[in-house]
């Protein structure tokens, strides 16, 4: 133990005794922790014409859970992948949707598409110097310090005027697939002696067309995979103003920050595992009931295992089964009921219909468990992260991208919430904190 290492050691008892605070003192001050009421409900902090997420409908005066509902711009995303489905990739056309407001007409489309494959090129020499030079298996954290570094080569970064932010919120649209894809490359073959693949971008191609040649490296994929990708970009692109993320976008841009700090800022909630890294624990906990349940067709061995997990017996010890639930939605996540077909359609495809037994017999068995163990006030579902985790492993991609994933979806929802908080309102965001300090006097440094 080093010097630093045994001062903080000797220290940290301080920390607890002077900065814990009394849970009941939330509720006796009428203190919303984490800006939600004791039901879970946000404490309403703003106003958006960017999206809406319903789990609740009032029926003779009372509060009553519905079905899940998810609108970009009032457009249901279940209609929104409907109609896509055919010979369009839709991630774009939802992008479109979230900026400017309005359904691309066919040619609008075909612009906006044209301008984000414009805007997949980075600095020259960016991925060598930026990229490759501090490689990590930490992906997020590689994006993050890229974006913070392009602000270097943005001699109008500063600037806040809307043609300014939105021709920023484009290139980082068109870059962010980049940024993941490279620095997972760079991190594959200088952290895991892999090959290094550094594979252009492709005109013509769909975004999810595009991250799914830049990550191959024969750069093939087949038409099922790249659709549901895009469906899976789609349903993640944007959530509502109160997740963790897209308020902290907005905290920031109220400050008059710029848009790389933003984003940054963004990127950097997003990465907590109570926020992005959901799919990852569905993955991690599905490795572990593979492990532990012989015949994924017998529910009474799958309920006694995931019984174990809810009672902190078993995976993790924190009494969660991951995937089931969300802090919104309460009988249904919308974004689940209309993913769940394309996956079933990738796991046939790919000789995994055995695993999706699986998924689909704790899909039925885990929300029965929880609603026997917990008070349950809203109901408990499936999440769309139940799902993606899985999808994202039949398209090879490595679970150090899952998250970077969910950010490459996002960005289109991160830029329509700053453009609108530019546009909207100048006034910069600043809750308030009830103090618990109390005034002592001050002592003399010989007599401490």
């Amino acid at each position: 133990m080093n010097k630093l290492e045994k001062y903080v050691k000797d220290h940290e008892e301080m920390c607890v005794k002077n900065d814990t605070i009394r849970s009941g003192l939330f509720e006796e001050y009428g203190v919303k922790k984490g800006l939600r009421d004791l039901n879970g409900q946000g404490v309403l902090t703003g106003l958006t014409n960017i999206s809406s997420v319903k789990a609740f409908e009032e029926v003779d005066g009372q509060k009553v859970p519905c079905d899940g509902e998810l609108l970009y711009r009032g457009y249901d995303v279940r209609e929104l992948v409907r109609g896509g489905i055919g010979s369009r990739f839709i991630y774009e056309e939802g992008a479109y949707l979230l900026l400017f407001g309005e359904l691309p007409t066919k040619e609008q489309l075909e612009e906006f598409k044209t301008i984000i494959y414009q805007c997949m090129t980075l600095p020259t020499n960016f991925t060598r110097d930026v990229i490759m030079k501090a490689p990590t298996a930490d992906i997020m954290n590689s994006m993050t310090r890229s974006i913070l570094t392009l602000a270097s080569y943005d001699s109008r970064r500063d600037n806040l005027a809307l043609d300014n932010v939105l021709r920023q919120c484009l290139q980082l649209i068109g870059i962010f697939p980049m940024l993941a894809a490279y620095g997972y490359h760079a991190y594959n073959h200088y952290e895991n002696n892999g090959s290094m693949y550094i594979h252009r971008p492709k005109a013509r191609y769909s975004l999810a067309e595009n991250f799914l040649r830049m990550m191959r490296p024969d750069t093939e994929f087949t038409e099922l995979e790249a659709r549901v990708l895009d469906i899976a970009l789609l349903l993640h692109m944007e959530h509502g103003g109160g997740n963790n993320s897209t308020f902290t976008m907005r905290v920031v841009t109220s400050s008059g920050s710029d848009t790389y700090s933003a984003i940054a800022a963004a990127m950097s909630s997003l990465k907590g595992p109570k926020h992005g890294g959901a799919n990852l624990m569905v993955m991690n906990m599905i490795d572990d009931i593979k492990k532990h349940v012989r015949d994924y067709a017998d529910k009474e061995e799958i309920a006694a295992y995931l019984d174990k997990i809810l009672n902190k017996e078993a995976f993790d010890r924190k009494g969660l089964i991951y995937g089931m639930g969300h802090a919104v939605y309460s009988l249904s996540d919308p974004r689940e009921q209309v993913f769940k077909k394309f996956v079933e359609q990738l796991a046939k495809d790919k000789g995994r219909d055995r695993d999706m037994l699986l998924y689909n017999n704790i899909e039925e068995i885990a929300p029965q468990l929880i609603a026997g163990e917990r008070k349950i006030f809203k109901g408990v579902s499936p999440n769309v992260d139940f799902y993606s985790g899985f999808v994202y492993e039949m398209l090879d991609i490595p679970r150090v991208l899952y998250t970077p994933l969910f950010a490459i979806a996002r960005i289109a929802g991160w830029g329509a919430h700053r453009l609108e908080e530019l546009i909207t309102d100048s006034k910069i965001i600043r809750p308030a904190y009830k103090s618990l300090v109390q005034k002592r006097p001050y002592v003399e440094r010989d007599e401490r």
